[in-house]
């Protein structure tokens, strides 16, 4: 690149005398890059003095700047005297860098990089120097020569601007150094620690100290943990558990642009993936937005930087409207999600940006604005600091002093200012309205709660007995009463949410997740006014709000293969087995909610949000039974044999769930001939598989810290609750051939396979098809649901009469006629309209008015299970939750609803009553 043929701007000239002056001292006396050098020497005494210091060899470096700087680079490597190298290459870099950055043929991006890949060299050397020193003098205990590459197991961490490649004109450099413990023995640890203290010390020297050929770089190591009482270079050991234990936010932020630049990198690299879990929570973390807001009031308190924003004096760094409130902004949106979302963890400014518009944490017109503002601030503090090479942000106090800045940005000064001001402020809008959004609503509590003694109990609830969660609820506290007494029940309402604050074991994480997402507000009303029985699911897993703030929420249902892909990505990027069953748990309670949310807004109905559930469920087994086989076979070694699949019955398998369905399950193996594991504990192979399926209802069952994911119901295997809870294929197929009674062959007309070998589970399948398509007796199969029927009313009675699944013409028999259509038809059909529609031996319009029962049955079903785990009671009905039931029953008002649900189940135990034969005889059937 030859730098004239790239100069897109010339400054004017300030100072007439300077710039003549740096028109003499270089080698160019006439053209383009002889116009940026006047106007420049007369703006930059700094840079001036760098053009008469290097002006040979600018000379040469304008006509290949990538070469000269690649050769500027190899140089370094075995110079003679490295200080004095580093510290001309530093001259040199700095003046190309700013040729190349004034003349606009670098963009902010390459200036940044090329500061920040030669501080990378810088620190390189003067690490591996100091180290070298240290071996030679025999004080660093077992090392020879080789350490010197890996410097001793010193890995140095390049922090803030240098870490994230942004370093600018007179950054100083930030830097955490730390050892590598395990490299040394344990009598050698002390002596090893104190020789690679010294080497830092002397690599800081290097960088530091000024000489007559002036510094490399003000180097501040004060970024470690605890540095007034620890060393300038600590074992990792050590400052892991400092994080683990005392770890603050302002240091989580810290390490979101932390990367190794010199020294041995790959244990650098293993200690940053130890500090992941430190640095990325696991949930949304709205709690990071008042820890940057206090820290930002502390920095603007210290430097005196609060108040209106007035441009002579004002600090592009940490005034208002900065470069440090767009880095805070980023930053803390970074550590809210970048726990669940890897993919937000960018270290630049800019790309982190760029990152959370992708995922839908930013609107793109915000995310370009403070983009472009950065990238325009950076520029005036890079100008700022060439004037004098003085590590300042600070614009100059007097008018002189800001034309000389107006003069190296190229521009005229008034409009210039006013563009900086516009800037500035808009920067301090967009992001003050994120860390400290102004208290909703009125403080005066709402007319209709005036008598109410709910909120006054509010102060003693366990969520509220933080300051900090005190004060971010008084924030929130008029906004929610407000809502609450919008709803149609408001005292309803403020009863449910009262429900919800009181189980709330902590308020912090979630009070500030409120207050930064209105329309959280908005759905907690909702749920608040809907179902006390919802409220208080979320008081005790409240991290399932993150689902709703996770950008895509009310996006349209993905289906079972993504959410299946999904949760395998997930628990690929844990090797705890716990961890990962944890993960699962997590991941499916965003899921289970969301559709739940969807149902409750109307944005799904009953039986799009029925096989969203089965998806769900299918999508856990799918992706955990791999998990479960995986963890199993460390111990016992690999599933002998074919392996096994794992069948959905019932509900499951007709791909219909409910927000409380549990699974019914069977799991069918084929050891295929062979007699035993191969493993650390071999087993037999029927013992094999009867514990590896007990391993997965363990894994789908167990109350761990987030809680279980569902239950499960092995009770409909051949051997019921008697013997092993898996079935050989052998023993399946032999058993479903000869011994299986009618309703074992019903129950199977809704099997599916979810799980398992697909060899294996298309050789199950086809056996279904096998014995469901033989041909049938149609009285003896009608004569023996007639008895299943009898026998089920005289167990359960009539029911509740909104009870939509046991009593006469309600699911239950539904579901066992449309088995027994399927089971008729030889086509195995799992879906209760469709086998319904194709019996022909029914009457078209019975066949319509049993589909329209079972319709509205599943509809109430639904709606009561989201609402409540108990029976659904009017009495204790909220308004939410009538206009919930009223809109999947398809009624106008509540009131019509139980009369509509009598009067469809009585007609469709009319056609029950019609169809079914006399009962005599059918216990022989039932078994």
């Amino acid at each position: 690149m030859k730098l004239t043929d790239h100069i897109t701007r010339t400054p004017f000239a300030f100072d007439t005398d300077r710039g003549a002056e740096a028109r003499a001292a270089a080698p160019f006396a006439s053209g383009p890059l002889a116009d940026l050098l006047e106007g420049t020497g007369g703006s930059s005494p700094y840079l001036l003095g760098l053009i008469q210091r290097e002006a040979d060899w600018l000379e040469g470096a304008v006509e290949d700047m990538d070469g000269a700087l690649a050769a500027l680079f190899e140089g370094l490597e075995g110079a003679g005297d490295l200080p004095v190298a580093l510290r001309q290459a530093k001259r040199r870099v700095a003046l190309l860098t700013a040729l190349g950055d004034l003349g606009g043929a670098w963009p902010l991006e390459r200036v940044t990089a090329t500061l920040t890949e030669f501080a990378d060299v810088a620190v390189g050397l003067a690490l591996r120097a100091a180290v070298a020193q240290e071996v030679k003098r025999g004080k660093l205990p077992g090392a020879d020569d080789s350490a010197v590459e890996q410097a001793g197991g010193i890995a140095v961490f390049a922090m803030g601007k240098m870490g994230a490649h942004e370093l600018n004109y007179s950054s100083d450099i930030d830097l955490i150094c730390l050892f590598d413990e395990t490299r040394y023995d344990r009598d050698d640890y002390h002596d090893a620690r104190a020789s690679l203290v010294r080497a830092t010390r002397r690599m800081a020297a290097t960088l530091n100290d000024l000489t007559g050929e002036g510094y490399v770089f003000r180097t501040d190591l004060r970024l470690r943990p605890d540095p007034a009482v620890t060393p300038v270079c600590m074992a990792m050991e050590a400052a892991e558990r400092y994080y683990e234990s005392l770890g603050r936010t302002w240091e989580r932020a810290a390490y979101i642009k932390a990367r190794v630049c010199a020294g041995d990198f790959a244990a650098g690299d293993r200690f940053l993936q130890a500090l992941r879990p430190f640095v990325w929570r696991r949930h949304l973390d709205f709690a990071a937005i008042q820890d940057a807001h206090d820290m930002r009031l502390k920095i603007r308190e210290h430097k005196g930087r609060h108040g209106r924003i007035a441009l002579p004096g004002h600090n592009m760094k940490l005034g208002r409207g900065g470069i440090r409130e767009i880095e805070f902004f980023t930053q803390t949106r970074q550590l809210i999600a970048g726990g669940r979302d890897p993919d937000l963890r960018a270290r630049g400014t800019v790309e982190g940006l760029a990152r959370l518009t992708e995922k839908g944490w930013l609107p793109a017109g915000v995310s370009d604005k403070l983009a472009e503002h950065y990238r325009a601030h950076r520029e005036v503090e890079h100008r700022v600091q060439m004037v004098n090479d003085a590590q300042t942000h600070t614009l100059p106090e007097a008018l002189e002093g800001m034309a000389r800045l107006a003069c190296l940005m190229g521009v005229e000064l008034d409009p210039w200012q006013k563009e900086l001001r516009a800037r500035l402020t808009e920067v301090h809008e967009l992001t003050e309205g994120f860390f400290a959004p102004d208290a909703r609503g009125s403080v005066e509590t709402p007319e209709v709660f005036e008598n109410s003694e709910l909120p006054s109990r509010w102060p003693t609830y366990p969520c509220l007995r933080s300051s900090r969660a005190v004060e971010i609820f008084k924030r929130l506290k008029p906004e929610i009463l407000r809502r609450l007494a919008e709803a149609a029940r408001p005292e309803e309402a403020l009863t449910a949410f009262d429900g919800f604050l009181s189980r709330l074991p902590a308020g912090v994480q979630v009070f500030s997740l409120l207050d930064s997402n209105a329309q959280l507000l908005d759905l907690l009303a909702d749920i608040a006014g809907t179902s006390p029985d919802l409220a208080h699911y979320l008081a005790r897993n409240a991290s399932v709000f993150d689902a709703v703030i996770a950008g895509d929420f009310f996006a349209p249902w993905p289906g079972r293969v993504a959410l299946t892909e999904a949760l395998r990505d997930r628990l690929a990027q844990e090797t705890d087995y716990e961890t990962r069953l944890d993960q699962a748990r997590r991941w499916q309670k965003d899921w289970h909610f969301r559709i739940g949310v969807h149902l409750l807004r109307g944005l799904m109905e009953t039986e799009e949000a029925g096989a969203a559930y089965a998806d769900l469920a299918e999508a856990v087994l799918a992706a955990l039974w791999p998990v479960v086989q995986e963890e199993f076979a460390t111990k016992h070694g690999a599933a002998p044999g074919r392996g096994a699949v794992v069948l959905g019955m019932g509900s499951l398998g007709s791909a219909r769930l409910h927000a409380r369905s549990d699974l019914d399950l069977i799991v069918i193996y084929d050891p295929d001939g062979v007699e035993a594991s191969e493993g650390r504990r071999p087993l037999p192979a029927r013992t094999y598989y009867a514990r590896l399926t007990q391993a997965l209802i363990t894994a789908m069952t167990a109350p761990m810290a987030e809680g279980r994911l569902y239950e499960v119901d092995m009770r409909l295997r051949p051997s019921g609750n008697q013997g092993p809870v898996a079935t050989s294929l052998e023993a399946f197929t032999s058993y479903q051939r000869t011994e299986a009674w009618v309703w074992e062959h019903l129950a199977l007309t809704r099997a599916r396979v979810l799980a398992g070998p697909p060899a294996l589970g298309e050789e199950v399948e086809a056996f279904r098809r096998e014995i469901l398509g033989q041909p049938r007796d149609r009285i003896e199969i009608l004569t023996a649901l007639a008895g299943m029927r009898r026998r089920i009313a005289a167990a359960k009675g009539k029911g509740d009469p909104w009870d939509a699944k046991i009593g006469r013409g309600r699911m239950q028999e539904i579901e066992l006629l449309a088995q027994s259509a399927s089971l008729l038809s030889g086509k195995a059909v799992r879906q209760v309209p469709r086998a319904l529609r194709g019996a022909a031996w029914i009457e078209a319009e019975d066949r319509e008015t049993l589909v329209a029962a079972y319709a509205l049955c599943t509809s109430v079903q639904t709606g009561a299970q989201l609402l409540s785990d108990a029976a659904l009671d009017p009495e204790r009905l909220g308004a939410g939750g009538r206009a919930l039931m009223e809109r999947l029953g398809g009624v106008s008002r509540f009131d019509g609803l139980l009369p509509e649900l009598e009067q469809r189940t009585a007609a469709a135990a009319a056609i029950l009553d019609r169809i079914l034969p006399e009962e005599r005889g059918a216990d022989a059937h039932e078994g």
